[in-house]
């Protein structure tokens, strides 16, 4: 099992969705960096359930623990080691359908993959729970990146079929701070018509999905590899890591196979003394590396697959088929929570590729300028 990531900067997960606790540890980090314990406690706010029937009844506080690398609020230059608590787990929801393969889900490659020996509770190591570490981990990454005047930002492009308003070039190079709660809307208008299509789809036993879409300022030109370490390849890897994330573009990306050439290249310009581009559609990664204009990217998030209408699947222990209707607490919708999910990925993936760009010190001292 892999459960580290990073090349300067690694992340290791660990834990199950219904064991004692899950967590985190961040090594590659200079010492002194300010943690900004007010931005973690937002991002694990938002992603947090709330029980309102637009997520999963399954509450918790998700305080967050550090158990080394943290002193007087300021990185030590060792490990970062961090633990959020399970306080409100349910085994018993799951018992009576243990032996039923849950469509969608991980319990099946799961049980060919770990021959049975896999915590199943809850989904175990493969629940979104998990999340909640990474969450912590990458805010503290985020943070880091806010003092080198690099924002990320994401909102809910789409969720049940209904749109956002489109991230202009404007709003993206501002990249508002979205409004208190768990919904990352650029036009909160959106939000009433998002939670009515979400609540509809669980009112009958069924789930929605959505596109996420992310964009990052601030990152300088010449950061990445091309090929095999590519700025698309690093924030690939990590969106894939997030549960229900079945789709990634950059830029303009998919749309790009109905252009010409002449009209998906980005034209060069100069701008204010230094070297721009007109337009974004490559979504400012060429060969792989950055070319200092935003990063855009956008992905796919499928409906949960935990719904509660009946489902054939297969029993695993008599190698039958049957019929599931599951039990439990479950999200008829996980894009709003998987926003900040994303946002907080890409922010450590954003940091990794620029310590192994620029060292350590850079965190502290600042990135050169061009």
């Amino acid at each position: 099992m892999k459960n580290t990531f990073g090349n300067a900067v690694s992340m290791t997960i660990f834990g199950e969705s219904h064991g004692p606790a899950i967590g985190a540890v961040l090594d590659g980090l200079a010492a002194g960096l300010p943690v900004d314990a007010d931005l973690i406690a937002d991002r694990m706010d938002r992603r947090r359930a709330r029980g309102d029937g637009l997520s999963t009844s399954r509450t918790e506080p998700d305080q967050v623990e550090f158990l080394s690398g943290v002193l007087d609020g300021h990185t030590t230059g060792t490990p970062v080691t961090l633990m959020v608590r399970n306080t409100n787990t349910r085994s018993g929801d799951y018992a009576a359908t243990a032996a039923l393969l849950r469509p969608g889900h991980a319990d099946y490659t799961a049980f060919a993959k770990y021959e049975g020996w896999q915590d199943a509770r809850g989904g175990g190591h493969f629940s979104g729970r998990i999340t909640a570490a990474s969450v912590a981990a990458g805010a503290l990454c985020e943070g880091i990146l806010r003092e080198l005047g690099i924002r990320v930002y994401t909102h809910i492009a789409q969720c049940a079929g209904i749109s956002d308003s489109p991230l202009s070039s404007a709003a993206g190079l501002v990249c508002p701070e979205p409004a208190p709660g768990h919904f990352a809307l650029l036009d909160p208008g959106k939000e009433i018509p998002m939670q009515e299509a979400i609540r509809a789809a669980g009112g009958v036993g069924d789930s929605v999905g959505g596109i996420l879409e992310t964009i990052i300022t601030g990152v300088p030109a010449g950061v990445g590899e091309p090929f095999f370490d590519s700025v698309e390849s690093e924030l690939s890897h990590l969106m894939f890591s997030v549960p229900a994330v079945k789709g990634i573009e950059f830029g303009a990306g998919f749309a790009l196979a109905r252009m010409r050439g002449s009209e998906a290249n980005d034209p060069f310009v100069m701008r204010e003394g230094k070297v721009a581009t007109a337009t974004n559609r490559n979504g400012g990664i060429n060969g792989g590396i950055t070319n200092g204009m935003p990063i855009l990217l956008r992905t796919v998030v499928k409906p949960t697959p935990s719904i509660y209408k009946p489902q054939q699947t297969v029993d695993y222990t008599h190698y039958t088929d049957a019929t599931l209707q599951i039990q439990g607490r479950h999200d008829p919708c996980i894009v709003p929570r998987a926003a900040v999910v994303q946002n907080t990925m890409a922010a450590f993936g954003i940091l990794d590729l620029l310590t192994v760009r620029y060292g350590t010190l850079a965190q502290k001292h600042g990135l050169p300028q061009q």
